[in-house]
């Protein structure tokens, strides 16, 4: 049952990543129609902004799809390290995406053009539905993986944008006010600064194999000490394998006088524990007390 429920979730995570392409990619189409037809910096900055986003996704999906990859003789762990260097990619095109919007908006604050106001808050009403419908079908699985998170956080944060801009369309439909356009850009650009920034981290943080954020270094000792048999564990590395898979290795320390039956156990049961905090592959090494004193004299 657990194995069908699993397969279940694949099916709905790459059914959301496709209904998200599709539907992005044809507002991006009609946002940069409207915007190219009235010189809309918002709308053509936004278009830009979705356009990073579908290309994002489509990683994501990507990225998703290569973490069910088989091992091979040259790549033992599969392509499932994939999923951490994608996520990394997409943050940056994301920040690099800035630069242009920031450029453009800093020129257009000199030399405000007339825009219809009225069309843009139209536009971005279609924009509020669409990126919300597309955040609502990640958001049952956005805490299990980086990359379907990423695609989460960035359709949101869309959403939040399509709300500023219908809010800035009908300010320059009622005021006349045409420096709010890139204005609105500039925003823009700070939202995504604050959607990515912490994805940023997160992704090099795993590029570099840092230990990952829902593993506890002291909990993974504690409740490997807590095994009975087991003295200390020592020379211990924990980092990810991809984004949904951690892996550790290390060197136990125990009781001495131990059969090899009993050692068996011993390890057995470390491993089953070690699933419990987030610990998917890993492998032990069995040192007695002796062992190791002889070790730390060397």
């Amino acid at each position: 049952m657990e194995h069908h429920h699993h397969g279940e979730n694949e099916v709905h995570v790459t059914h959301a990543f496709i209904a998200g392409i599709a539907l992005n990619f044809i507002y991006v189409v009609v946002q940069v129609i409207a915007g190219l037809k009235i010189n809309s910096l918002s709308l053509l900055s936004d278009a830009g902004h979705n356009f990073m986003d579908v290309s994002g996704l489509a990683l994501s999906m990507l990225a998703f799809r290569l973490t069910k990859s088989k091992s091979t003789k040259n790549y033992t762990y599969g392509y499932k390290k994939s999923s951490i260097l994608i996520s990394l990619l997409n943050t940056v095109i994301l920040l690099v995406s800035i630069g242009a919007i920031g450029y453009e908006a800093f020129g257009r604050f000199q030399h405000p053009e007339q825009i219809p106001g009225k069309i843009v808050a139209e536009i971005a009403v279609i924009g509020i539905f669409i990126n919300g419908l597309s955040a609502f079908l990640f958001f049952r699985e956005k805490e299990k993986d980086l990359n379907i998170k990423s695609a989460f956080l960035h359709l949101f944060s869309d959403t939040l944008i399509s709300i500023g801009l219908v809010l800035g369309g009908l300010l320059m439909y009622y005021t006349h006010l045409y420096w709010i356009d890139p204005l609105l850009s500039v925003v823009i650009c700070l939202v995504i600064v604050w959607s990515t920034w912490n994805l940023l981290r997160s992704s090099l943080h795993l590029s570099l194999d840092g230990v990952p954020a829902n593993v506890d270094i002291e909990l993974i000792i504690r409740t490997v000490e807590g095994v009975e048999g087991v003295v200390s564990i020592h020379h211990l590395h924990v980092w990810a394998i991809s984004t949904q898979e951690n892996a550790l290795t290390g060197h136990l320390v125990v009781s001495e006088k131990l059969s090899e039956s009993q050692i068996h156990k011993i390890r057995q049961a470390v491993k089953r524990h070690l699933t419990q905090v987030k610990i998917n592959h890993c492998t032990l090494e069995v040192e007695s007390e002796k062992q190791q004193c002889m070790d730390e004299i060397c």
